[in-house]
């Protein structure tokens, strides 16, 4: 079976400026890959984003979305207003958010129901800490992390992302085994819920991914691509990620 096209996706969450992005951008979209390619800058940049993505296949992205439609939410940003943009993807759950902002799992699968809901593709995060999976824990906090979006009817909508937290931001990185150890484990609850779906559900990697380790993680079964941080801020080493097939 051929290997499914893969989604590189550069999260930058709280970097960036317009300098930046027009320097990045402007770079990125003059190359053709052969990968689905996506870039979350800060809301505040979007639209200048998808100015200089202009006629390129380059997707743009938000790195949360509100899980209310519209209000007195100060500092929220609606999926109605991404859509407007228009995004194409929103990330939800990242382990920042879990952490930072103590986001549940259920408020989190209500972000990727209203983010669906307004056409834009939810990618659901979720991962272990080192203390769990020290304690053995790994299958069974992501089961409890899944759950309730598994119980909704976007799931075959959506696209999945394994970030062990251990490994964001760390400079540590899941052995391509591990990696592939969940992803499979992944896979396999999707076949119990979504059997017809289960193997065109996108399942992404992120943590500490890097030229020097992707191609190991990548070419994994059930790994479809990746979520990128530190080095989706590099242009040599995010063109290389993208390059990867």
């Amino acid at each position: 079976m051929q290997k499914k096209k893969l989604l590189i996706a550069g999260n930058w969450k709280m970097h960036g400026s317009k300098e930046f992005i027009i320097s990045f951008l402007t770079q990125l979209k003059q190359n053709q890959y052969e990968n689905e390619i996506a870039i979350f800058p800060p809301y505040v940049l979007l639209p200048l984003a998808k100015e200089t993505l202009a006629d390129s296949s380059i997707k743009l992205g938000a790195q949360d979305v509100s899980a209310h439609e519209n209000g007195a939410y100060t500092g929220e940003v609606s999926a109605s207003m991404m859509a407007e943009v228009p995004c194409s993807y929103v990330i939800v759950g990242h382990s920042e958010r879990r952490s930072f902002h103590q986001e549940s799992n259920a408020l989190i699968t209500k972000k990727a129901l209203i983010a669906y809901a307004h056409q834009i593709t939810p990618i659901v995060c979720f991962g272990e800490t080192e203390k769990e999976r020290e304690q053995q824990l790994t299958f069974e906090i992501i089961t409890q992390q899944l759950r309730p979006l598994f119980e909704t009817t976007i799931l075959k909508h959506c696209i999945l992302a394994y970030e062990p937290v251990w490994a964001i931001g760390t400079g540590k990185t899941a052995t391509p085994d591990q990696a592939q150890a969940v992803h499979q484990f992944v896979r396999q609850l999707l076949q119990e819920k979504e059997p017809s779906h289960a193997s065109q559900i996108r399942i992404l990697y992120g943590g500490s991914v890097k030229p020097s380790n992707a191609e190991a993680l990548f070419s994994m079964p059930d790994i479809d691509g990746g979520l990128i941080g530190g080095a989706s801020l590099k242009f040599e080493e995010f063109d290389l990620l993208c390059r990867f097939h």
